[in-house]
């Protein structure tokens, strides 16, 4: 299902710790990266913090900026983001600066925590998850229900350490403040377990004062079934390669990236590459990997379109070419129309030999766009 875009934010000392153990909240931010921040808050839907973040910093959370809440308001926008906290138990403070200032305030719970949280009378929303707090199920409801495409998450570690985890992050914003804790029982943005593998991509650095802000978006792939921030990202890529197709009369223009599932590209491919008038995207960036590389096997196909089935051109179709990669995994945009061929469906094939196929469809129109010559 589409989730918002989720973008963490957070600033850590020199030896990674958000906060230290003193009464009051330790300034990691500069002045000029706090109005950063207030810029970015202008930016997005809605702003999410956890439970414990209430209690312990009493935050307002707020769009700082007049001329910021203007823009908003002028962009036909509410002048202050959806305000929202996370609380498996519901036990908020009603009188907590989070619920009295700003705009519209959400809850999300669990079934035994609304009945606390609406008990306490909060100025909220209250929306209940089931037995159990589901990130998935959240980012599912805040966009479809309550129209949020992006979404900053300001905290607490847990938080961020979970949405990293589960592969729902599509960019960390992490600010390095020149200090040192020190202290063992100090926070930390990033708690232990079971991180998605390999390294994260650095999209920018700047120096801000003496802070510095580094950007960086996940790479991996997600597994099985189950979506990843990432997979949005090589999708998108996929679609951009499509774009670079020689247009035909007779053929789809299609786009492939083959990944690896630490987030390394093995390959990229598109229809019709390098002159060759009936080479498909699959076929094209599965031949720049050699076939015994150990990486296939727990790779993900990202392609425009489905994978073929049938094709007159090639003895074996993009479908069963991925099979005999030994790959596993597929993910698309766009089932093959009846256009050349009445009944396709790699998607049927490829499942029915075990490979996962997931279909993200809200890139469907992205991956239509280079073929709408053939309508």
């Amino acid at each position: 299902m589409p989730h918002p875009y989720v973008l963490l934010s957070a600033a850590v000392s020199l030896d990674g710790y958000l906060d230290d153990t003193g009464p009051d909240r330790l300034l990691l931010s500069s002045p000029a990266d706090f109005d950063r921040v207030d810029e970015v808050r202008a930016s997005v839907d809605a702003i999410l913090i956890g439970a414990g973040t209430i209690r312990a910093d009493n935050p307002r959370l707020l769009v700082n900026s007049e001329e910021r809440r203007a823009a908003r308001v002028a962009a036909g926008k509410p002048p202050y983001p959806l305000k929202i906290t996370v609380s498996g138990s519901g036990d908020l403070d009603p009188a907590a600066n989070f619920w009295h200032t700003g705009g519209e305030k959400l809850v999300y719970t669990t079934e035994k925590g609304s009945e606390r949280a609406r008990a306490a009378g909060l100025a909220a929303d209250v929306v209940a998850l089931g037995p159990t707090l589901d990130w998935r199920r959240l980012l599912t409801h805040l966009h479809q229900v309550r129209g949020v495409d992006r979404l900053m998450v300001e905290g607490g570690g847990r938080i961020h350490t979970q949405l990293l985890q589960q592969g729902l992050a599509d960019e960390v914003q992490l600010v390095l403040a020149p200090l040192f804790v020190g202290d063992p029982h100090a926070p930390r943005l990033f708690g232990p377990g079971a991180y998605q593998p390999g390294r994260l991509r650095l999209v920018e650095t700047r120096r801000i004062e003496d802070v510095v802000l580094m950007r960086y978006e996940p790479t991996a792939p997600g597994t099985g079934l189950w979506s990843s921030a990432a997979d949005h990202h090589w999708l998108s890529l996929a679609c951009d390669l499509a774009d670079r197709c020689p247009p035909s009369r007779t053929a789809f223009s299609v786009g492939a990236v083959v990944v690896a599932a630490d987030g390394t590209e093995l390959a990229r491919g598109h229809s019709r590459e390098g002159g060759d008038p009936v080479v498909h995207a699959e076929e094209a960036a599965l031949a720049k990997i050699a076939r015994a590389d150990p990486r296939l096997a727990t790779a993900t196909v990202y392609t425009s379109l489905e994978p073929c089935t049938h094709r007159a051109s090639r003895p074996a179709p993009c479908a069963r070419l991925i099979l005999d990669a030994g790959v596993s995994r597929v993910v698309t945009a766009w089932r093959e129309p009846d256009t050349f061929v009445e009944g396709a469906d790699g998607t049927g094939l490829l499942t029915g030999e075990g490979v996962d196929v997931v279909v993200l469809g809200e890139y469907e129109e992205r991956a239509k766009a280079p073929n709408l010559h053939l309508r």
